[in-house]
């Protein structure tokens, strides 16, 4: 069973709780049903919900001490063990929040429970270090009797005991920063590794797909490179980067990958934690944004991606929009004004494969506008060379005279300067 699931066989009874600031209603009440998505993927059951408004999240009560003694009733009423908050709580807030609602139910802050998400998702031992040093970081200054060894002593989510006997917590501020040095010291070796084999790759064109959760870059990599990547309706079911061959309709190869799938709200211990892996988005040749068109918010999702990759400094050339899910855009929606104000949009179904044809002859564009034309003779011995250049380069034309070959080639820039280096090569313009 799930860590993050109850050891009874129920889920657990979970209430969210959320703030409305002035003018923002449906911002708020789209925020409540993710956070109530995140809880189900979590192994939670949302019982009921509670969006009060008010004019600040910093109150020290959050809803203020009279909604919170109400909230505690209700909690009683319903049987609720669990209680959300779609925000961030500070620890201040979260220690008044404990006094008033009482030590039988658990308190978790949206960030808290997208950290217990990636812990159940994280496969490899990146991932795993990732998240680690991400929880560790959020739990430094919020340890409380809930929180619990690193190695999740206690089911739920959370990780928390609640009830006779409760596990006392045996993590001291000392040892929680010694693990958190440990764990970096861990990831950078990782990234290390992850760097080498991005150079590995440096000779063919690479393309990675960034994007919302669940907004269909699984099945897209499926699809167009015939993998087997694990394809679940289920928010951050994939954490770890994925990558897979693909060959060009010219013959050429390209590396896709499939990194880690963002969402609003992300905690930024999540966002510094994952940089290594968002760094093969950074080296990418192409990046794919990957947008849900049938989800009506689809245009904070944009928003969000574009707020998460602001700081790699990646040129505006260097992006692919694609709309994916094409095939259930609801009725409600305009898509003839959303045309035209996504001109360069690509439409796709990566389930029903339609317009993948485009995707693919667009992906061939932006390798043409990033690729030199050569010239170069190679004798006929150099068997290695001349494999080399039809593995990696676009063979426009080949001609024989005595003892060389003489090719005119199509290349990628920076797997000419990776050829010219390995091979000693004399170009001829």
């Amino acid at each position: 069973m799930s860590e993050l699931l109850m050891n009874q066989d129920a889920c657990e009874r979970v209430l969210l709780v959320a703030i409305e600031l002035p003018g923002e209603r449906e911002k708020t009440e789209r925020s409540v049903k993710e956070l109530a998505q995140l809880t189900e993927t979590a192994g939670g059951d949302v019982i009921d919900q509670i969006i009060q408004a008010r004019s600040t999240t910093q109150d020290i009560f959050y809803l203020g001490r009279g909604k919170l003694e109400t909230l505690k009733n209700l909690c009683e009423e319903l049987s609720i063990e669990t209680v959300i908050f779609d925000d961030e709580l500070s620890p201040g807030q979260l220690k008044a929040i404990h006094k008033i609602l009482g030590e039988n139910i658990k308190v978790l802050d949206r960030s808290a429970l997208i950290l217990d998400i990636f812990q159940q998702h994280a496969r490899t031992r990146e991932a795993k270090t990732q998240v680690a040093l991400a929880r560790a970081e959020y739990m430094l200054p919020r340890l409380t009797r809930q929180w619990v060894h690193l190695e999740r002593q206690a089911g739920g989510i959370g990780g928390a005991r609640r009830g006779p006997g409760e596990t006392q917590i045996e993590i001291d501020r000392r040892l929680l920063r010694e693990q958190i040095k440990k764990l970096k010291k861990d990831l950078e070796k990782i990234a290390l590794q992850r760097n080498t084999q991005r150079k590995a790759r440096h000779e063919f064109f690479n393309v990675a797909l960034v994007g919302y959760t669940n907004a269909g870059k699984s099945t897209l990599m499926n699809t167009l490179t015939h993998a087997t990547v694990a394809v679940e309706d289920k928010l951050f079911k994939t954490l770890d980067t994925t990558v897979r061959k693909m060959t060009m309709p010219n013959g050429r190869e390209i590396f896709l990958s499939d990194t880690v799938g963002f969402i609003q709200k992300l905690p930024h211990q999540l966002v510094a934690s994952f940089r290594s892996t968002l760094q093969e988005a950074e080296s990418a040749d192409l990046l794919i944004k990957l947008i849900d068109i049938s989800d009506p918010d689809f245009r904070r999702h944009l928003t969000t991606i574009d707020h998460v990759l602001k700081d790699f400094q990646i040129p505006d050339k260097r992006f692919l929009t694609v709309f994916n899910k094409a095939d259930i855009i609801p009725d409600s929606m305009n898509v003839a004004l959303i045309k035209r104000e996504f001109p360069d949009a690509i439409w796709i179904s990566a389930r029903e494969e339609i317009g993948l044809t485009r995707l693919i002859d667009h992906i061939q564009k932006k390798m043409d506008e990033s690729s030199l034309i050569r010239s170069i003779a190679v004798p006929h011995t150099a068997g290695e060379i001349i494999a080399a250049l039809h593995q990696y380069t676009h063979v426009l034309s080949q001609s024989y005279e005595d003892e060389v070959t003489f090719f005119t080639l199509q290349v990628d820039k920076d797997i000419w300067e990776y050829l010219l280096k390995k091979y000693n090569l004399d170009e001829k313009l």
